[in-house]
């Protein structure tokens, strides 16, 4: 099941960063781009992880080397 997970957030994050397009703020870069801040609040809800902490703790185990 990880690797589909994975597979879908990887397809999931190409559409939102091609549909957002480049960043173009002032200031510093930021260490998450929107589109991945935007699939990790998807990969949190189509878990059904309701606690942020929990979520990031998951990450590494869930998908390991994504980010």
């Amino acid at each position: 099941m990880t690797t589909d997970l994975n597979t879908l957030l990887t397809a999931f994050y190409v559409w939102i960063d091609d549909y957002l397009g480049p960043h173009r703020r002032a200031g510093r870069r930021p260490k998450l781009t929107d589109a991945e801040l935007l699939t990790l609040a998807l990969g949190q809800a189509l878990l059904g992880v309701h606690s942020e902490a929990r979520w990031l703790r998951l990450i590494p185990q869930r998908l390991p080397g994504a980010f």
